[in-house]
């Protein structure tokens, strides 16, 4: 009698864990999709228009918060890098787009590689600027070398720090030749689809299709009134990685490779990491303002739509999960405060790097003390204040000073003060200059003349995202931190 009913326990145990234990199985294939420019506002806007696809879906299913960026946003690389790696600038070491350099008084992409070489391009980059973990690292870490691990995008530096240090390869679409590239930093160079789709016409195919609006022009929310007059048409092989044939590219790319390497299809789950667009030829504002911009995110929907319609019918609903997350670029167009009666005013940093070295050389003598100027900091010859056997930190004071008198400048810190002060998450000390600087509200930081920005970044942006997946059923809130984005990769079971 004790017999039965132990066994009957155990069969009841069995039934309520077996569940259970299903349920916690990380898919076997897990998409995470990086969307340019995209915002919740237009996704809110856009969501009665969906027609059936990837974000229709997606906003019906999928599970949806927002991100808030815990440090200072440029519309650079920055966002990319935090969300990869779960940690601020500070630790993971990218600032933005591009990095000074002291030696040579040169700007350089923040991932340029000298010992790394380009394959099907002469960029030389790697990602031995990222100096913390990223998700594919660890997940690298965590599944062993049996996973497959893949990153394809759009723009060179936002696919490598995807792709992170662990990635077996990445590539990126050259916009010059039309080909997918990449660099030797992977053990397994171009990946074998991406070869592929090289040699056949397939590309070409796609960036010689005509771009016209996929409705009526009535039908868009926000078209312009050049758009009501003449329907927007681009030849995509004219600036194809603003137009939709560069997300479908991606898109098919990440199925091809998918294919061609069985990700998905052994119970060692691998990783898929994809760059979009949702920024059109004439975009000067992450809102939508035109029916182009309106248009990029019916594509979107179209090709989200078939990717996962192929998912499912090659490994199944339940083997995968896909992410979607969109990050701050372009912000809002000066056209668009200038409607509010709000002047947006321009900062040379060019000729703040000129004043301050004029200044100095009051001060000091008639040398070359400022290195230069780059982003938000002033890079002062540090060799020549050495050999003058002058105090660094006194001649940093005195220029914190001094650019605290120029006009649009909020606040001014010498550099160990700024990383102690409420900025420090934004600053990595290996990349910054002797100087940080603030501009107040409404203005433009620009490299110099010929560099003029046409928009302006909030300074908390937030951006949108979406998780559909067989397991997770809720958020921990309506808004989280972007750096918590890596862990709900990498611990989503």
């Amino acid at each position: 009698m004790r017999t039965t009913r132990l066994l009957a326990t155990l069969i009841a145990l069995t039934l309520v864990l077996i569940p259970t234990s299903l349920s916690a199985v990380q898919p076997r294939l897990t998409i995470v999709v990086v969307v340019d420019g995209m915002t919740q506002e237009n996704l809110t806007k856009l969501r009665p228009y969906w027609s059936a696809g990837g974000l229709r879906t997606l906003s019906e299913e999928a599970f949806q918060t927002t991100i808030a960026f815990p440090h200072l946003v440029n519309g650079g690389q920055e966002t990319v890098a935090t969300l990869m790696t779960g940690t601020t600038p500070s630790h993971h070491g990218i600032m933005g787009d591009n990095s000074f350099s002291r030696n040579y008084r040169t700007i350089n992409p923040i991932l340029n590689d000298p010992n790394a070489a380009g394959i099907g391009t002469t960029l030389q980059l790697s990602p031995q600027a990222i100096s913390t973990t990223t998700i594919t690292d660890e997940w690298r870490i965590q599944q062993g070398t049996d996973a497959k691990i893949y990153a394809i995008g759009l723009q060179p530096q936002a696919t490598i720090l995807m792709a992170g240090h662990a990635a077996n390869a990445c590539c990126w679409l050259d916009h010059h030749s039309l080909k997918w590239v990449t660099t030797s930093s992977y053990s397994e160079g171009l990946p074998t689809a991406a070869d592929a789709m090289n040699i056949s016409e397939r590309i070409n195919d796609i960036a010689n299709r005509s771009w016209t609006p996929r409705l009526d022009i009535s039908m868009y929310t926000s078209p312009t009134k050049d758009e009501r007059r003449r329907l927007f048409n681009y030849l995509p092989n004219k600036c194809i990685l603003q137009t939709p044939a560069a997300n479908t590219l991606v898109v098919e790319l990440a199925l091809n490779m998918q294919k061609t390497e069985k990700m998905g299809e052994d119970m060692t789950p691998d990783l898929l990491l994809l760059q979009l667009t949702t920024l059109s030829p004439k975009a000067e504002s992450d809102a939508i303002q035109s029916a182009e911009q309106e248009d990029m995110y019916l594509n979107i929907n179209q090709d989200l739509g078939y990717l996962m319609e192929q998912l499912d019918h090659r490994i199944g609903k339940t083997n995968y999960q896909i992410m979607l997350v969109g990050r701050p670029i372009k912000g809002h167009s000066v056209q668009m405060y200038e409607t509010a009666g709000i002047t947006i005013q321009h900062f040379n940093i060019d000729r703040a790097a000129a004043l301050t070295s004029t200044y100095l050389m009051a001060i000091y003598g008639h040398e070359r003390w400022v290195d230069g100027g780059y982003g938000s900091f002033i890079y002062l010859n540090r060799t020549l204040i050495e050999q003058k056997r002058l105090s660094l930190e006194t001649i940093q004071r005195q220029v914190a000073n001094f650019l605290m008198d120029f006009e649009g400048v909020q606040v001014a810190y010498p550099i160990h003060e700024a990383i102690r002060s409420e900025y420090a998450t934004s600053i990595h000390r290996k990349q910054a200059g002797d100087v940080f600087f603030l501009l107040q509200d409404h203005w433009i930081m620009d490299t110099n003349e010929q560099t003029r920005y046409d928009h302006v970044i909030e300074q908390n942006p937030t951006a949108p995202l979406m998780l559909w997946s067989p397991n997770m059923r809720t958020f921990p809130s309506a808004q989280i931190n972007a750096t918590d984005v890596k862990s709900l990769i990498i611990n989503h079971k």
